[in-house]
């Protein structure tokens, strides 16, 4: 695998390194591609997901956090300087198993520094029965990009207060509470964290390519629509009914619908679900003009659904629509 570098050693903008990740994939003719970045205090939020539900906007404004919106799906994340962003460009087109062998590098190289590490669930690495890692996916035509974080150390008083977790009892229970649910790379090794890094390098590639001044520019003009007011805080349109629900190997869905006449008129979906086909061509034009009811609901929704949304199936689907799932 090749690594990715800068010919200079600033730190940037979060949007500047997702910029990076497509104009790699677009432009970098190597079948595996990785890099790792770190960012000042920033919050970073699924593709599907609305800031206001996700992001405490006044304490990031209050605490000089940046907010930015990524491409893949999954939830929200909080990173800093004291942890670190691992991107992962492939050829391959495989959902599955893009994300498994991804994750399992990942592992592989926390297991080398003596780390008892392991995969879990949809995205997740853990050390024990705590997270160390989580990862997002999306798709390019003909490429892959996988990228998450890696919990060497945070700043614990910003992972709580900047981002809103749907569970309000683990936000009430503070810094301790979240403390207990994730594991730091710091507590399971001497190695500062530019030890860990050159460690994590050297484990993963054995070539380097070097991004010029063109490049640069490129990643530049790629950045612009990350910055756009409309791209980071979308449109949020009234709606007469909203419809939760928690899918397990799915995530959190969250269906926005104006009806009339019990018949939908408009639908925005929501959540952490990560993406693989089309949601708008596949679920979201379907379901105008259908009678929110199961018979309507089935006859016009696909049976398979997880070429579009990762492990969701209709049934599943239909019963948060119908209130029936929380």
């Amino acid at each position: 695998m090749i690594y990715i570098s800068l010919p200079e050693g600033k730190t940037r903008r979060l949007s500047f390194y997702l910029a990076m990740e497509e104009y790699v994939a677009r432009h970098v003719e190597e079948r595996d591609c990785f890099f790792m970045w770190q960012v000042e205090p920033t919050v970073i939020f699924g593709r599907n997901q609305l800031i206001e539900n996700e992001v405490n906007l006044e304490f990031c404004k209050t605490h000089n956090i940046q907010t930015y919106r990524r491409k893949s799906g999954g939830g929200c994340v909080y990173a800093d300087m004291n942890n670190i962003m691992f991107s992962y460009i492939t050829d391959d087109e495989s959902v599955n198993f893009t994300f498994n062998k991804y994750i399992n590098l990942v592992v592989m190289v926390l297991r080398r520094m003596g780390i008892d590490a392991r995969a879990n669930g949809r995205n997740d690495v853990m050390v024990g029965d705590r997270k160390v890692s989580g990862n997002a996916f999306y798709r390019m035509p003909g490429r892959s990009i996988v990228h998450g974080t890696m919990l060497y150390d945070t700043d614990m008083d910003n992972m709580v207060g900047s981002i809103t977790p749907s569970d309000e009892k683990l936000l009430s229970k503070g810094i301790s509470s979240v403390r207990q649910r994730i594991a730091l790379v710091k507590d399971y090794t001497d190695m500062t964290i530019e030890e860990f890094k050159t460690f994590v390098r050297k484990s993963l590639c054995d070539s380097e390519y070097m991004l010029t001044e063109s490049d640069i520019k490129g990643i530049e003009e790629i950045e612009r629509e990350y910055l756009s007011h409309e791209f980071i805080y979308g449109n949020n349109p009234k709606y007469t009914l909203i419809r939760k629900g928690h899918i397990d190997n799915v995530g959190n869905i969250e269906l926005r619908m104006e009806l009339k006449n019990n018949v939908i008129k408009s639908l925005t979906m929501l959540g952490d679900y990560f993406i693989v086909g089309e949601v708008d061509t596949r679920i979201v034009r379907p379901l105008k003009g259908v009678r929110l009811d199961r018979r309507h609901l089935t006859e016009v929704l696909p049976d398979r659904l997880d070429d579009v949304v990762l492990n969701l199936r209709r049934d599943d689907l239909i019963d948060i629509m119908l209130g029936y799932k929380e």
